[in-house]
C-alpha cells in the first residue's frame, strides 16, 4: 500500500469501485450538464436524469422499473423489456421538463453489445431525448419486446406443462402468460407514450 507524506486516501466511493472520478471529470469538462445515470441491481432497473451542480447533483427525473406497475407491467422488473421501458418513461418524463438531449452515464457496468443499458437508451431515443449511442450496440426490436422470452415459454409449455410452470410461475402469479410478452410489452408502451399529450409527470 502507498504511503509518504503526498500521499492521498482515494475518495470512499474510489475506493470501493463505485465511481469513476476520471470519468465523471471528462463528462463534465463536455460541457454536457445532463447525464442520464443508469443503473441496474438483481432486482430492478434505475434511471435517473442529473444535472451537474457545483453545490452537488440535482436530480431532474428519477424513475425505477418499479414504476412499470402503474401503468399495468406484469412481466419482470430487470430484463431487457423493462430496461426499455423505464428509459421510455424516464424519457418522456425528461420531454414533459424540456429535456431535450443527455449523455449517458452507465457507472461501472460493462458496455457490452445487446446490454439492457443500451436498452435504456433506446427508450429514452424512442420518447425524443437525444444520447449519443450507436445503432450496433441497442438490443433488437424483437429482443426488447420480449420475443426471446416468449419463445423460451412457448417450447418449454410444449416440452413439459410442470416446468413451465416452474420457470414462469411469477408472471402466471401476475396474471401475465409469458407466451403474449410482446404484445403485452406494446401495450404497456402505449400507455407510457400518452404521458406526453396528458398532464401525468409521474
Amino acid at each position: 500500500m502507498a504511503r509518504g507524506p503526498t500521499y492521498k486516501v482515494p475518495y470512499r466511493r474510489r475506493r470501493e469501485g463505485k465511481t469513476n472520478y476520471y470519468k465523471r471529470y471528462r463528462m463534465i469538462k463536455s460541457g454536457r450538464l445532463l447525464r442520464a445515470v443508469i443503473r441496474k441491481t438483481n432486482t430492478q432497473i434505475i434511471v435517473q436524469i442529473v444535472k451537474f451542480s457545483i453545490n452537488g447533483d440535482e436530480t431532474i427525473v428519477g424513475v425505477s422499473s418499479k414504476s412499470l406497475r402503474r401503468y399495468g407491467w406484469l412481466g419482470d422488473l430487470n430484463n431487457t423489456p423493462a430496461a426499455y421501458l423505464t428509459g421510455l418513461l424516464a424519457g418522456v418524463l425528461a420531454v414533459k421538463k424540456n429535456i431535450k438531449e443527455v449523455i449517458p452515464d452507465i457507472g461501472l457496468h460493462k458496455a457490452s453489445k445487446g446490454a439492457r443499458v443500451f436498452a435504456v437508451m433506446r427508450g429514452l431515443l424512442d420518447a425524443g431525448v437525444q444520447i449519443p449511442v450507436s445503432e450496433g450496440v441497442i438490443p433488437p426490436q424483437d429482443r426488447i419486446e420480449g420475443q426471446h422470452i416468449a419463445e423460451y415459454a412457448e417450447k418449454t409449455y410444449s416440452e413439459s406443462e410442470d416446468l413451465f410452470k416452474k420457470y414462469f410461475g411469477e408472471y402466471i402469479k401476475r396474471g401475465l402468460d409469458p407466451r403474449n410478452l410482446p404484445q403485452h410489452f406494446r401495450e404497456v408502451r402505449e400507455k407510457i407514450l400518452k404521458i406526453l399529450s396528458s398532464g401525468e409527470e409521474k
